[in-house]
């Protein structure tokens, strides 16, 4: 694709590297066929290719954005199936990013939507904030259709993604060592982030437990939190790159002690996460500490695809269970990971199938299903429709996101991959399948809940 960027405007790095990723594009419209928002809506302008357009124009003329670009852009759930299909490589993520940072700079949002982009933005990040507020939604949860037929979509879908039972209180995990049964043969930081603690505490413990039992000494570092990912998509860049430094000083302090890796359990974090260092490229104090971070990055697949993982010989099924393996877009597109995740359920006895359209997003994409609740109900639906071909006992995915989306439409069982995982090498029954029959469930399957030291 030609630009016209002044030598003035090429001067600054961010327009300099969205000029590079404009001039690799050339047309050829692949990424239609596999653009979710396309797929079901059919306008140019919500494809790739029609927003690169979209985002050329805005930046090459130096204007604010309009409510038309903004449209289009908040249409894009960032599930980057345009990456992974484009032949010409454009690195369309940091083209959007791009983008979404302007439009929050130079666009003045309707009142109602700005406010419910503010309140996330608030809430989410924060640990004791999104407890109080999914108390609230479960209170509220009953009243989701009246909301909607109010014309408040936006609540209600956010009513309808709300837990169905009081979530637990976060556990104190900042700080804690979690040593290695038996022989120590490695070391690693996890995440524990602000969206699991509470949706999903099982998930954290499911990882400290197969880790630990692997030889493994797992360590949540004390003044880790969010790593910038939901704000980061909404274009609040100064408050995602807070929280990426912050998380940043974190780790590097655990560095002198020896780390192996930073393990991510939410696939979505662990994109942002890998991307620290472009984010901060251009930072004098955090370029160098941001890319080496970014380099010990690793979704927890990842980590345990090094192991020698093998199977419970006292806790096999009886049957093997069936797995429908959801792909998480942040995890098969944004981190080009698709084996590991089913070669390991495959290793340890789960029958694992591959769901059809598995490149198209179930909708989640952050606070999307929250913001643009239409779209993602659809993509929801027709996820599901397509998990159920499969005929599955459970579905594994590996995004906290994704789990909650499938989760709210679903009466099937959704868990994330690591929780399958550790009940195969000899960690407790995942809660969601303790419904499943007992000739499915196997037989002496003992609970190893993880020790922690404060430090």
């Amino acid at each position: 694709m030609q630009t016209s960027f002044t030598l003035a405007q090429l001067a600054d790095p961010d327009i300099a590297d969205t000029d590079k990723i404009l001039r690799a594009c050339v047309h050829c419209g692949f990424c239609t066929a596999t653009c979710p928002t396309y797929v079901l809506l059919g306008d140019e302008l919500d494809s790739p290719r029609g927003r690169i357009y979209l985002i050329k124009e805005m930046f090459e003329n130096e204007r604010p954005a309009t409510r038309e670009v903004a449209k289009h852009i908040d249409r894009c759930l960032s599930c980057l199936a345009c990456m992974t299909t484009c032949p010409a490589g454009v690195h369309y993520m940091h083209l959007v990013d791009h983008a979404r940072e302007h439009i929050e700079a130079t666009y003045r949002r309707p009142l109602p939507q700005a406010f419910m982009r503010n309140l996330l933005a608030w809430v989410l990040p924060d640990l004791t904030r999104f407890r109080v507020a999914m108390v609230a939604g479960l209170l509220g949860k009953p009243f989701a259709p009246i909301f909607a037929l109010l014309g408040l979509k936006r609540v209600a879908a956010m009513l309808r993604l709300a837990p169905a039972k009081l979530p637990a209180a976060p556990a104190d995990r900042l700080g804690k060592v979690y040593p290695a049964t038996g022989k120590q043969r490695g070391r690693v930081a996890l995440l524990a982030g602000c969206i699991n603690p509470v949706l999903s505490p099982s998930t954290l413990d499911a990882t400290i437990r197969i880790l630990n039992r692997h030889g493994i000494e797992v360590v949540v570092a004390a003044g880790e939190g969010c790593c910038g990912s939901l704000v980061h998509h909404m274009g609040r860049e100064d408050q995602a790159l807070a929280q990426a430094r912050n998380n940043i000083e974190a780790w590097t302090r655990e560095l002198a002690n020896g780390l192996d890796a930073i393990i991510v359990t939410v696939s979505g974090c662990g994109t942002t996460i890998k991307d620290y260092g472009f984010m901060l490229r251009t930072d004098p104090v955090y370029a160098d500490k941001a890319a080496r971070i970014s380099a010990l990055a690793l979704d927890v697949s990842e980590y345990l695809a090094r192991l020698d993982l093998r199977p419970n010989q006292a806790a096999q099924f009886q049957v093997p269970l069936t797995v429908a393996y959801h792909s998480a877009c942040s995890l098969q597109h944004g981190q080009k990971i698709v084996r590991e995740p089913k070669a390991l359920l495959s290793k340890l006895g789960f029958v694992v199938k591959d769901v059809p359209e598995g490149h198209l997003c179930c909708g989640s994409a952050g606070t999307y299903n929250i913001m643009q609740p239409e779209i993602a109900a659809r993509l929801r639906q027709r996820k599901i429709a397509n998990i159920q071909l499969t005929q599955p006992d459970v579905v594994a995915a590996g995004n906290i996101g994704c789990i909650t989306q499938l989760s709210t439409g679903s009466s099937l069982p959704v868990v994330h991959t690591v929780e399958l995982l550790d009940w195969a090498t000899g960690g407790p029954l995942p809660e969601p399948l303790r419904n499943l029959k007992p000739a499915q469930q196997g037989a002496g399957r003992a609970a190893h809940a993880g020790s922690g030291t404060k430090r």
